[in-house]
């Protein structure tokens, strides 16, 4: 009978001290592969493979497409591609980007949930946003383990609770605690593989292997809503204890992510308002002063859309002071111009 061999790890912000904490205490000869997505800047060079090396027994690698999965490894995916599982082998895609992210950590929990069912291992990290949850709970309804790290205990607490949120979870630990845990889950037995089918899951799954699927071939009604990404239409996936949306390509959105990629894209309007706006005051100013041979009528004409162009500019500052996020990453409520 197979055991649950397969641990899927995922953080962002202050996940890379976590980890280092579990992978202290795993074994060289882990029954288990470990498959680990931490957010990271796609422009950079990775050294996460060198890095969780020396942490603890396993080695860790930067993984090829197609490459094998054998136990006492960790798995992670080259820069700027998603890392997927596959029954006996990984595969890394370019993928549509997931709460802005690419990797982002839900393709990889999706992808395990759809394949291995209650082998699976998901372990939720430190990180902000709500990356993780949706994956983590679809790890949950195939018959898997959820672990999540204390919040407490996390440096950036917001993807651990967005995950507590949406998913019933078996075990929340401290980091130090969760290595033995994993080590221990590797040993035990289970069924092998999903009792039945779930077709928005294997979509899913499929989208991020770059499947040619588009949203309205079987997700619901347009949700009135445009992709941050891309400008598409975005789409509420049916059946989802919390709402999530996809856009016509496969760009998908847990609600946290979507407010805070909203609140940017509303931050970059008004400051591009803002430029046209003193640009305005600037340019009337100049009018006012250079053509004041035009007679009072027009010198007043321009400094009073000089004025008013000012005037809105302020208010504009003010909007945009506004749009705040809190520490753990969390919009927080604005307070409207002052």
């Amino acid at each position: 009978m197979p055991t649950r061999d397969i641990v899927v790890i995922g953080g962002s912000a202050g996940a890379i001290v976590a980890l280092k904490k579990i992978l202290r205490d795993l074994p060289a000869e882990l029954a288990a592969s470990i498959f680990v997505v931490i957010h990271t800047n796609p422009d950079n060079p990775s050294v996460l493979p060198e890095v969780l090396s020396r942490a603890g027994r396993l080695q860790a690698n930067a993984t090829p497409d197609g490459a094998p999965i054998h136990p006492g490894q960790i798995y992670l995916p080259p820069p700027d591609h998603h890392l997927l599982l596959k029954r006996g082998h990984v595969r890394i895609t370019r993928g549509p980007r997931e709460n802005g992210f690419r990797p982002a950590i839900d393709p990889l929990f999706r992808s395990a949930a759809y394949t291995f069912g209650p082998r699976t291992v998901g372990v939720v990290l430190s990180g902000t946003r709500d990356d993780g949850a949706g994956g983590l709970l679809a790890i949950a309804q195939r018959g898997g383990v959820a672990v999540v790290q204390d919040p407490d205990d996390a440096l950036h607490p917001s993807m651990p609770r967005s995950a507590l949120d949406l998913v019933r979870t078996e075990y929340v630990l401290p980091a130090v605690k969760i290595g033995a845990l994993l080590s221990e889950l590797s040993r035990s037995e289970v069924p092998d593989g999903p009792a039945d089918d779930d077709p928005t899951l294997a979509a899913e799954v499929a989208m991020s292997d770059m499947a040619p699927l588009t949203t309205d071939e079987f997700f619901n009604e347009p949700a009135g809503f445009g992709c941050p990404a891309c400008g598409g239409a975005l789409y509420e996936l049916p059946s989802t204890k919390v709402p999530r949306y996809r856009c016509r390509v496969g760009h998908a959105w847990a609600p946290e992510s979507l407010l805070e990629e909203q609140a940017a894209g509303l931050e970059g309007a008004l400051w591009t308002a803002l430029r046209v706006l003193e640009e305005r005051a600037a340019l009337a100013e100049r009018l006012a002063t250079g053509f004041s041979s035009g007679g009072p009528a027009h010198e007043l004409r321009y400094r009073g859309a000089a004025e008013n162009a000012l005037e809105t500019a302020l208010t504009i500052r003010a909007l945009i002071d506004s749009i705040g996020v809190a520490g753990d990453g969390r919009p927080t409520a604005s307070p409207g111009p002052r």
